[in-house]
């Protein structure tokens, strides 16, 4: 089953990767994915174990960004893979058919070849600019996600959905009713001055029945 608030790991002036993680976890969310970027693996693998430890604790999926090897030796849930990592299948031979692997998408293109594939969800994004990115792909905004899950609708692509990228509070509602199964959170959750209360801000309407038609 996949959860309908991802929490994706960064850092800022307050947490670590881990310590925005723990907060996370303290805080309810029950799925969270190990974003580092730009170290070497040694130093990835290395908080990988710590970030099992932490989700053994709180009974949480961990998912790791980008390495599909790392995630296997940590004994992980499964990987997420970005637009320039290797296939859904590729890595499916490594994980085996019981972890889970999420991909990015940008396009409908990018959801019909990953539902393909085999991918267990799809991270659709970004909605609107950030700066977690260093490499940003064009933003869609709520139109394009109306008109992207329409056509995975006719297409009857059931892939799970995850809205991505930028995305505050405001917008969860539309997000929703346009068709998305969840929403993915970073700087939301790690930048609120209450992350308690944030957290179950967002659970309460991720959760809660969406009329679509005031949506549309």
């Amino acid at each position: 089953m996949i959860d309908k608030l991802h929490f994706i790991t960064q850092e800022n002036e307050r947490f670590t990767h881990l310590g925005g993680m723990e907060e996370a976890l303290k805080n309810g969310i029950r799925w969270v994915q190990l974003r580092i970027k730009d170290k070497p693996v040694d130093e990835i693998e290395a908080q990988a174990w710590k970030a099992r430890e932490l989700c053994d604790k709180y009974n949480a999926r961990l998912i790791i960004n980008d390495h599909p090897a790392i995630a296997n030796y940590v004994k992980a849930d499964g990987v997420h893979l970005g637009k320039e990592d290797m296939p859904v299948s590729s890595a499916r031979k490594i994980l085996g058919k019981s972890k889970i692997i999420g991909a990015t998408a940008n396009t409908l293109e990018d959801i019909v070849a990953h539902a393909k594939d085999g991918a267990d969800y799809i991270g659709l994004g970004p909605f609107r600019f950030t700066t977690t990115k260093q490499k940003l792909s064009p933003t869609l905004g709520l139109d394009g996600y109306r008109r992207i899950l329409a056509k995975c609708n006719e297409f009857g692509i059931t892939t799970p959905v995850i809205a991505i990228g930028g995305i505050t509070i405001t917008d969860i509602p539309a997000l929703a009713g346009a068709g998305v199964h969840g929403i993915a959170a970073s700087g939301m959750i790690i930048n609120a001055g209450n992350i308690s209360h944030i957290t179950q801000t967002i659970y309460d309407i991720v959760k809660q029945p969406i009329d679509y038609a005031n949506h549309r």
